[in-house]
């Protein structure tokens, strides 16, 4: 068997995390077991979540963080939190349990220094052969790129929110 991927979906057009979700149904439908952790995005409830019961077993989601850091009022009580998430992931990696690991926005924790990015790209570099990651997020390194398999920038040409239109239920979350 080939060595697992390591995939990144970046850019500023909507569909990362949307990718990298269509990746789990994919993996679950082949029974894989799939674990989901949501860097910075806080407790707002998703559809996705919704997804854990059905999938007992095979689906695990871990939502850490508090929300959009970018607006905190209290960064090391952010930088905490993204530490204890990405303990979380390299234990994942280290554990080799599963089969696809989607790290949903952990571009987020490099851009603002809060988890060093050669831990990072160590950890993820010794992932298990038959282990898929996924990174999603805005602004991936070039250190990041080069280390991937699989890089896809997602542009926005046109998007509803421009319009006035706000987040949908089932579109957006």
């Amino acid at each position: 068997m080939a060595k697992g991927l390591f995939v990144v979906y970046t850019g500023n057009g909507k569909g990362k995390t949307t990718a990298s979700l269509g990746m789990a149904v994919r993996a679950l439908g082949h029974g894989y077991p799939v674990t989901v952790i949501q860097f910075i995005k806080g407790n707002a409830h998703c559809g996705e979540h919704n997804l854990s019961e059905p999938f007992a077993g095979l689906l695990q989601f871990h939502v850490t963080g508090k929300g959009f850091t970018w607006k905190s009022e209290n960064l090391e009580e952010d930088i905490a939190l993204a530490r204890a998430a990405w303990d979380l992931a390299a234990r994942t990696i280290a554990e080799g349990k599963v089969r696809l690991l989607i790290l949903d926005e952990l571009t987020y924790l490099i851009r603002y220094k809060m988890v060093d990015e050669d831990e990072i790209l160590e950890a993820i570099g010794k992932r298990p052969d038959d282990m898929d990651i996924v990174v999603t997020g805005r602004h991936a390194s070039e250190k990041m790129i080069a280390a991937a398999d699989l890089v896809t920038e997602m542009t926005e040409i046109k998007h509803p929110y421009s319009q006035g239109i706000p987040a949908r239920k089932g579109v957006d979350f």
